[in-house]
């Protein structure tokens, strides 16, 4: 057995926490052949990667627990191999070629889901369904079209057991996720940043489950996690900018500690909310800050230990495994951001708002600069997908 590899070092220290392939499964068979093939040494590569996910494992020895995709990720599956997806959109056009290229467009993306959730099937029912989901995402262009989203909703968790559905944090999204946990419905929280957008999810979800209950709806395949997009909170919105106006210096290093002190309260109101019976995800790290001349990922060595979900996407992993076996971990999800660093921090009104409890009102959500720019990236990657099926359509 080789030494293990950064990602292992970092899971033991909480073998309860949990690491999710952050893409389509159905593109990780190229992406380690691609790993495998930039490796200088192949063997310990090959290692490495067969252990966090191979179908020749048993589902209890795959380090990867699940699944989280966007529609930027979703379309990356279609990117991955152009051909054979032409070909198939081609099939479901050539089978009712009176059907709009809306809706070619969403079937294509239930099949991406629902392969995945394949991948992920076994794992699911092995560890008795507390593992193995794959997040499918409402189409972001209607985050504020309760109805649909519920309706969307609904129809991808059909497709599989294990579909769990990423709902926006927008003032309606959590209206959305109060009613899909009522129908037993697992949901992830995305397009999330501020401790307030945590505690609406988490008051919707116990709405939901207390709904689920006086009805008795099944439950035991059902669970809820709330994101937080960490590189995004401290990239997209306010926080150098208002920095700079009160004449705050704040570094690189300053920058990550905003985000990872987010996260550390979250994980906490977590552990303290009894009736809340989910998890936080951490997703958008980096390999950030540099110290001392050496690039460090804060975003996971200043939390582990935490009992919460770390969500890998291609380009992270790409960074940890072959450059970040140097990195050391400790349990230190509860060791406290230093004080000169709060104290900086608190000055700042973007970072203060976004770290107290009610700090933003649901309303507020919904013109929140950073989940504006995300929802317009995912948008936008949605609409390439439909782009995509339109050309189809329009050829046929």
């Amino acid at each position: 057995m080789s030494i293990k590899s950064v990602v292992e070092r970092f899971w033991e220290i909480n073998p309860e926490s949990e690491i999710w392939w952050d893409s389509s499964p159905i593109i990780y068979d190229n992406w380690r052949k691609k790993m495998i093939d930039q490796a200088s040494d192949k063997d310990e590569m090959k290692e490495w990667l067969d252990r966090l996910y191979s179908k020749d494992n048993k589902p209890k020895e795959n380090i990867f627990r699940g699944v989280t995709t966007n529609p930027p990720l979703s379309y990356s599956a279609i990117k991955d191999n152009p051909a054979y997806w032409a070909t198939w959109i081609d099939d479901q056009i050539e089978k009712d070629r009176g059907k709009p290229a809306e809706v070619v467009f969403w079937d294509t993306y239930k099949e991406i889901v629902k392969r995945g959730a394949e991948v992920y099937l076994p794992t699911f029912e092995a560890i008795g369904y507390k593992f193995g989901f794959i997040s499918g995402q409402v189409d972001p262009r209607v985050r504020h079209d309760v109805d649909t989203m519920v309706a969307q909703g609904v129809e991808l968790h059909s497709l599989s057991p294990n579909v769990m559905i990423k709902v926006p944090g927008t003032a309606e999204g959590y209206e959305v996720i109060r009613q899909l946990t009522a129908k037993g419905i697992p949901t992830n929280n995305t397009l999330s940043f501020m401790i307030s957008q945590f505690v609406a999810c988490m008051n919707a979800v116990v709405d939901g489950m207390k709904e689920a209950e006086t009805n008795s709806v099944d439950l035991s395949k059902w669970r809820s996690v709330i994101t937080f997009m960490s590189g995004r909170f401290g990239t997209l919105g306010d926080l150098q900018k208002e920095a700079q106006e009160l004449k705050i210096e704040l570094s690189e290093a300053d920058e990550r500690w905003a985000e990872i002190a987010v996260f550390k309260k979250a994980c906490r109101l977590v552990d303290e909310n009894s009736e809340y019976p989910g998890k936080m995800l951490l997703c958008s790290m980096k390999m950030s800050p540099k110290v001392d001349g050496v690039v460090r990922s804060w975003h996971i060595e200043k939390v582990a230990g935490a009992n919460a979900v770390y969500t890998c996407p291609p380009p992270y992993l790409e960074g940890l495994l072959f450059k970040g076996q140097y990195l050391e971990f400790s349990d230190q999800i509860n060791d406290p951001v230093p004080g000169n660093v709060m104290d900086k921090l608190m000055k700042i009104p973007y970072f203060e708002r976004g770290y107290a409890e009610d700090g933003y009102t649901a309303e507020e959500f919904n013109s929140y600069t950073p989940l504006l720019a995300t929802a317009k990236q995912f948008s936008g990657a949605t609409q390439e997908m439909v782009d995509f099926v339109t050309k189809r359509v329009t050829k046929s």
